[in-house]
């Protein structure tokens, strides 16, 4: 992969520090939008035994680390907006998310790994200007689209 000055880095736990799980999840529901690197085992680390790779996703790149014990946790500090181009694209990913995850309002769940998405129609500001549209949003966890 080429590399970039700066590529944002989300550290995992995950079983045994092992990364593959990881990657395999993202890849199955990212597909040929999702790329990894070769894992780079860093051996045994104050948080255990701890892998990283480097990754891209839809075009941006990103280096992901998991050790076997929580250093740190994800949090909603970090999150990635998802835009979709209709309905079915949203169903994919939200029910992919919260079936090990779990989910929030506004279109806002967790992946079972605790990484926090926003899974969104591409025209929702459009939406977003409808009357009402406030009180919709507020009112869906999941966004459905024929409720505006």
């Amino acid at each position: 992969m080429e590399q970039n000055k700066i590529i944002p880095s989300l550290w995992f736990s995950a079983e045994n520090g092992q990364i593959k799980p990881i990657l395999d999840y993202y890849q199955q529901i990212f597909d040929a939008d999702f790329n990894s690197g070769p894992i780079i085992p860093l051996g045994d680390t104050p948080s255990g035994y701890a892998e990283m790779c480097e990754m891209e996703l839809f075009g941006g790149k990103y280096m992901l680390m998991s050790t076997a014990s929580e250093h740190h946790p994800l949090n909603d500090a970090i999150s990635f907006m998802i835009n979709c181009k209709d309905q079915e694209e949203i169903d994919k990913y939200w029910n992919y998310f919260t079936a090990e995850g779990n989910e929030s309002q506004c279109g806002w769940c967790n992946d079972k790994y605790g990484l926090r998405w926003q899974v969104l129609p591409e025209n929702f500001g459009m939406l977003m200007q409808k009357p009402n549209a406030w009180q919709v949003m507020m009112s869906q966890r999941k966004i459905v689209i024929a409720a505006y």
